[in-house]
C-alpha cells in the first residue's frame, strides 16, 4: 500500500529545548516526569486570540433565507419544550471561544471537562449534549514554597493571571489570590491523553516543578477507559541549597460549569479512603431534575507527604471562611488543620452562595532532591437522562456501582493505578512516535486529535443497564422490544435466497437491542428461505480471548451539531473507533444495521422546503442516533429528507464491509448482513435510467447539506460504485452468490455509466449537470475508492485515472490555496479559482482533508499526502495558525472563519495510521480482486437487467400511527 520511502519532514518539529532548558530536562529525566520529544507545546504566556467565527455571504444569506425562518420558528419551538434544537445557530454563548484549550480529562463516555493550556478547567460536558465553555476560575493548582530560615518565601497560583478581575488584593473572592505566574518560564506540553506542565524556576528561581495529567484512555481496555477521573503527577526538584518546605493546594468549586454553583442545595464533605488517599466530596445538586453530581478532590499521603483538607470556602464576604482566608491559612502553615477530616458534611448552600473545597498536600524536599505529589479528580454521575425521559446507567457504574461515594473508590484507583495506565499508553504511542519515517507534526497530531473520543459530549453505558424513566413529553413511550438474531444453519446458494433462517429468543437485552419494533421472524422481506443448509464457525479468534458486552457508545457530531452518532460524518471518524476500540465500533455498526430494517412513522417537518415527511424510512440508513432520545428517536436532522441522500447507504456498506473484512468478525457479518442487502436494494429507486448508477435529485442529498447536486455526481456515484464492490465481497465471503453475482454485474454496468459521464481526461467533473460548478474539482470525488482500498478491495478506477484526480486536486485544491497552507478546498474551479457557489464548496473540510491525505497515501503519493494533512496542522495547530487547537472545527475559510469548532470529522487523521500501518486482515486479504472470484452465471445476468431489477422499497406509511416505530416486512 504504502513505499517505504515516505515523506521525511523535519518542519514544525518542536525540540523541548526550544522551550525548557536542557538541563531541567534532564533533572526531569525519570518517572516519565519530562515531557516526550513529540509533543504539542506552548508558553503559557502565548497570546490566545478570540477565534473568528464564520460567517455567510451576501448571496448565501438570500439563497437560505427561507430556512433560517424556519429553523429560527424550530428552535424557538424546541426552547418552549425545554429543549435545545440539535442545531441553532441563533444562540450565542456569552464567553467567546479562544484559543487556549488543552487535553481534556478523563475517560470516554462518563461526561468531561477539558482544561486549558493555561490550567484553567473549561468545556464542561457532565449534561449530555450540554456545554459550558467558561472556565471555572476557583477550580486551580497553586503552590506555596518556604526555605530554612524563612528568608525565602513564594506563593502563587500555577497559573497566569491574565483574566479580567483577577489580582484585586482588598476582594474576598479568588482575586485575593497571588496570581503571580508570568508564565514565559513555564511550557505546556500535549500528547494526548497526557499533558506535563514545566513550570522552570516559576515562580521560585531554585525550584523546578513538572505536573504531569494522566487520564485512563487506554486501548482495547473497555473498563478503565470508561472511568471518570485523571490524576495530577507534580514532581519537585529542589536546586537549592536550602531543604524547602512545598505545599500543592488544589481548590475545587461545586459547579459542573456555567452557573451552576449559584442553585443552591450543594454539600461539601471530607472523607479519608484507604491507602493514605484522602479529600473531599463535592455533592452537586443539579437543576432541571438532570441527575446529581459527585465530584472528589484528593491527594495521596505518603511517608514524605502530609495531606489536609478545608472542607468548605466562599467566595464572598459573607462566607464563614473566605477565599481570601483560605490563602492567607496556607501562605502562613502550608496546610489545614487536620481536625477538618472530623467535622461532616455541610449544611446545603444557598442559592446564590459558592460552595468551594481545597485539598493541601506538603513535603519537604532536601537541597537537589526530588519529591513526587499526586492528586486525583473524579466526578460521579452514574445515571444520564435524555430530556425526553430515558434514562440509563453509565458504562463505569458497571464496575463501581451507582453509589455517590463511587467517587471516593475512583479517585483511589487513580492514585494506585495511574503508572500502569502510563505503561500501557507508552506502549500503544512508542512505535508510531520511534517511526523516523512519519514527520513530528503529523505523530502528536495523530493523538491529539483523538481529544474528540473525550471532550466530544460521548456517552458510554451499561448495557444492562434499564431505561426505566417515562417519557416527559406528550409522545407516548416507545416500546423497546430486542429481537436476538440466531444464525443456525443456512445456505445462501438459491437464487433470491437471502440463506438465513431466524429465531426470535425473548427477554431485552439493550447491548444489541434498539428502541424500535422489529419483526424477529425476518430481516430481508419477501424473500423464500434457503432450502439446503451447512455450518458456519461463528467462533473468532478475537471472540475466544473473550467476548464481553462493551455496552453502547454515543458522541455528537459536534459541540455546536447535537446529533448522536452522525453516520455521513462518522465514516470519516470511525477509523479511530475501529483501530483502537473495535468492539465499540462494532456496536455502533450493530446500532444502525437494526436501525435501517426499522421505520419511524412520526410525521416530520423538513425545514429546507418547509415540506413533510416521516422520521424514518425503512431501508434507510439514519442520519443520526437522534438528540432527545437516543436510540428510540432517531434522525434529528430535520433540515432535508436524509432518506433521500445518496450517500447514507453506501457509506454503510462500506464501513460494514471495512469492519467486517479488518476484524474478521464472521458472527458480525452474518448479523449485519440483512441490513446491508437491504440498504443495497433501498438505493435502486435513485437508478432512474437503468444504467445501475444511482443519480442525485437536484437539491444537496449528501453530507455537504448546502452544496446541490444535478445528475451523476462524482462523490456520491463513487460511494454507490464502491458500495457495489463492497456488497459484492461481502456477499460473497458470507455465501449469497447471487447478490454477490448481482452487485457485480451492476458495478460494471455503473462504472461505465460513471466515467463516461464524469471522466474528463484528467478528473471527474463534480456532477453531470450544466450548472455554473458541474465542472468544479471536488477534493473529495474519490471517497469511494479512498474505502475500498482501505479495506484490502482491489481499485475501482485504473491507475491513471486515480493518480490524476488526485494530482488535480493536490495541484488546485491544495497548493492554489496560500501554498498549501491549509488543507484541501472543498471545490475549486478548473480556473484555479475556488468555488465559491455556496458556503461549504468554499470551505475547507478538516476532516475531508486527512481523508484525502489518506486516499493519496494509498495511491503512492506520499509527499503530496503529508502536505495536505500539513495544511490542517499548520492552520490548525501551529503558532503561526489560527488556533483551534483541542478544538478542531468541520472546517474554515480561506481567511481562517471557523465553523462548528470541536467536530467530530476531524478524527479522520486516523485514516492516515490505518493505511500506514493496517491491520493484520487487510494485510493478509486475498491478493485477487474478489471481484474476479465471482463469476456471473447467464441465469444471474438475466435477472439483473434494469427490465427485472430488484424490487424498490416504497415508502409504507399509511398503516403507521403518529408515533410507531416498526419494522416492516
Amino acid at each position: 500500500m504504502v513505499t517505504g520511502n515516505l515523506f521525511h519532514s523535519k518542519k514544525n518539529s518542536w525540540p523541548p529545548e526550544e522551550y525548557v532548558s536542557r538541563n531541567t530536562l534532564q533533572l526531569f529525566n525519570f518517572d516519565s516526569a519530562a515531557p516526550p520529544k513529540q509533543a504539542w507545546r506552548r508558553r503559557l504566556n502565548s497570546h490566545a486570540n478570540i477565534l473568528k467565527e464564520f460567517s455567510v455571504t451576501f448571496m448565501e444569506a438570500i439563497q437560505m433565507v427561507r430556512l433560517g425562518i424556519r429553523l429560527w420558528s424550530y428552535v424557538r419551538e424546541e426552547a418552549s419544550h425545554g429543549r435545545k434544537a440539535p442545531i441553532d445557530p441563533f444562540t450565542r454563548e456569552s464567553c467567546k471561544p479562544s484559543a487556549s484549550q488543552g487535553v481534556p480529562l478523563g475517560g470516554m463516555g462518563s461526561g468531561s471537562i477539558s482544561r486549558g493550556f493555561r490550567g484553567e478547567f473549561r468545556q464542561w460536558q457532565i449534561i449530555p449534549g450540554t456545554c459550558n465553555i467558561s472556565p471555572v476560575m476557583a477550580n486551580q493548582f497553586s503552590i506555596f514554597i518556604s526555605r530554612d530560615g524563612g528568608n525565602k518565601k513564594y506563593a502563587s497560583v500555577l497559573a497566569p493571571g491574565q483574566h479580567e478581575g483577577l489580582g484585586k488584593t482588598s476582594d474576598e473572592g479568588i482575586s485575593s489570590w497571588g496570581w503571580n505566574l508570568n508564565g514565559q518560564h513555564s511550557t505546556y506540553h500535549a500528547l494526548f491523553p497526557r499533558a506535563w506542565t514545566i513550570y522552570d524556576g516559576e515562580p521560585d528561581p531554585d525550584l523546578k516543578v513538572s505536573c504531569r495529567q494522566i487520564s485512563p484512555f487506554v486501548p482495547h481496555d473497555y473498563r478503565d477507559s470508561s472511568l471518570p477521573t485523571a490524576v495530577f503527577v507534580y514532581t519537585l526538584v529542589n536546586t537549592g541549597k536550602e531543604r524547602a518546605k512545598v505545599s500543592l493546594l488544589f481548590t475545587w468549586a461545586n459547579s459542573i460549569g456555567g452557573i451552576s454553583h449559584l442553585s443552591g442545595d450543594h454539600v461539601n464533605e471530607p472523607f479519608i479512603g484507604e491507602d493514605g488517599v484522602s479529600g473531599v466530596l463535592l455533592h452537586h445538586k443539579t437543576a432541571k431534575g438532570n441527575p446529581p453530581v459527585t465530584f472528589a478532590v484528593a491527594a495521596s499521603e505518603t511517608q514524605n507527604v502530609n495531606v489536609t483538607v478545608l472542607p468548605c470556602f466562599g467566595l464572598t464576604e459573607g462566607s464563614f471562611i473566605t477565599a481570601r482566608k483560605m490563602w492567607g491559612k496556607m501562605m502562613q502553615d502550608g496546610q489545614f488543620d487536620r481536625e477538618n477530616f472530623n467535622i461532616g458534611p455541610s449544611m446545603p448552600s444557598s442559592p446564590g452562595e459558592t460552595l468551594c473545597a481545597a485539598v493541601s498536600a506538603s513535603a519537604w524536599v532536601e537541597p537537589h532532591g526530588k519529591c513526587t505529589i499526586a492528586f486525583a479528580l473524579a466526578w460521579s454521575s452514574p445515571k444520564i437522562k435524555f430530556s425526553k425521559g430515558s434514562s440509563y446507567h453509565r458504562r463505569y457504574t458497571k464496575f463501581y456501582g451507582i453509589s455517590e461515594r463511587a467517587a471516593v473508590d475512583l479517585v483511589h484507583d487513580a492514585l494506585t493505578n495511574y503508572k500502569h495506565w502510563e505503561e500501557e499508553i507508552e506502549k500503544w504511542q512508542s512505535p508510531i512516535l520511534e517511526d523516523i519515517r512519519l514527520p513530528e507534526w503529523y505523530k502528536f497530531t495523530l493523538f491529539n486529535e483523538l481529544y474528540f473520543l473525550v471532550a466530544g459530549g460521548t456517552v458510554w453505558i451499561d448495557s444492562s443497564s434499564p431505561s426505566a424513566d417515562v417519557k416527559s413529553d406528550q409522545d407516548p413511550p416507545i416500546k423497546v422490544e430486542s429481537k436476538n438474531i440466531k444464525v443456525t444453519e443456512a445456505e445462501m446458494n438459491c437464487r433470491h435466497s437471502t440463506g438465513f433462517e431466524h429465531t426470535s429468543t425473548s427477554g431485552c437485552n439493550s447491548s444489541t437491542g434498539v428502541g424500535l419494533k422489529q419483526n424477529g421472524s425476518s430481516t430481508i422481506p419477501r424473500k423464500k428461505r434457503s432450502c439446503k443448509h451447512f455450518s458456519h464457525h461463528l467462533k473468532t479468534e478475537d471472540q475466544l480471548d473473550g467476548n464481553e458486552d462493551v455496552g453502547r457508545f454515543l458522541y455528537l457530531e459536534g459541540v455546536e451539531y447535537i446529533m448522536w452518532c452522525t453516520y455521513d460524518v462518522h465514516f470519516y471518524a470511525s477509523f479511530a473507533l475501529l483501530e483502537l476500540f473495535p468492539k465499540i465500533e462494532l456496536n455502533i455498526q450493530r446500532d444502525f444495521a437494526k436501525a435501517v430494517l426499522s421505520e419511524d412513522g412520526r410525521k416530520v417537518k423538513f425545514l429546507a422546503e418547509g415540506n413533510y415527511g416521516i422520521r424514518k424510512v425503512r431501508g434507510a440508513v439514519p442520519h443520526d442516533l437522534g438528540t432527545h432520545d437516543p436510540w428510540n428517536e432517531m434522525n434529528a436532522y430535520n433540515i432535508h429528507d436524509t432518506s433521500k441522500w445518496k450517500d447514507l447507504n453506501s457509506k454503510f456498506v462500506l464501513q460494514v464491509y471495512r469492519d467486517f473484512a479488518a476484524t474478521g468478525d464472521m458472527a458480525f457479518g452474518i448479523e449485519v448482513w440483512p441490513a446491508v442487502r437491504t440498504a443495497m436494494e433501498y438505493m435502486e429507486q435513485f437508478d432512474r435510467d437503468d444504467d445501475g448508477l444511482i443519480e442525485n435529485d437536484g437539491f444537496p442529498d449528501q453530507t455537504y447539506d448546502a452544496w446541490t447536486v444535478h445528475g451523476v455526481s462524482a462523490y456520491c456515484g463513487c460511494l454507490w460504485l464502491a458500495a457495489l464492490q463492497a456488497a459484492a465481497a461481502m456477499a460473497q465471503r458470507l455465501g449469497d452468490k447471487f447478490f454477490a453475482e448481482t452487485c457485480k454485474t451492476k458495478f460494471f454496468s455503473a462504472k461505465s455509466a460513471f466515467e463516461k459521464k464524469l471522466w474528463n481526461g484528467s478528473y471527474f467533473n463534480y456532477d453531470s449537470g450544466s450548472s455554473s460548478n458541474s465542472k468544479s474539482i471536488q477534493a473529495d470525488q474519490l471517497a469511494g475508492q479512498w474505502y475500498t482500498s482501505s479495506s484490502g478491495l482491489g481499485p475501482i478506477f485504473d491507475e491513471f485515472k486515480t493518480r490524476s484526480s488526485l494530482q488535480k486536486i493536490f495541484d488546485f485544491n491544495v497548493m492554489k490555496v496560500k501554498g498549501g497552507r491549509m488543507g484541501a478546498v472543498n471545490g475549486m474551479h478548473p480556473n484555479g479559482k475556488v468555488d465559491e457557489s455556496c458556503m461549504q464548496s468554499r470551505e475547507v473540510w478538516t476532516g475531508v482533508t486527512y481523508a484525502v491525505a489518506a486516499n493519496m497515501l494509498l495511491a503512492g503519493m506520499e509527499e503530496e499526502a503529508f502536505t495536505t494533512a500539513e495544511g490542517i496542522f499548520i492552520a490548525g495547530w501551529s503558532e503561526e495558525g489560527f488556533g483551534y487547537w483541542f478544538q478542531t472545527p468541520e472546517g474554515w475559510t480561506t481567511n481562517g472563519h471557523y465553523r462548528s469548532l470541536i467536530y467530530m470529522r476531524p478524527l479522520a487523521i486516523w485514516s492516515m495510521q490505518w493505511v500506514l500501518s493496517p491491520p493484520k486482515a487487510i494485510i493478509e486479504a486475498p491478493k485477487i480482486n474478489m471481484m474476479d472470484r465471482i463469476v456471473i452465471s447467464p441465469a444471474t445476468f438475466s435477472l439483473s437487467l434494469p427490465e427485472t431489477r430488484v424490487r424498490k422499497i416504497a415508502n409504507k406509511t399509511a398503516c403507521f400511527g403518529n408515533s410507531s416505530l416498526q419494522c416492516t416486512c
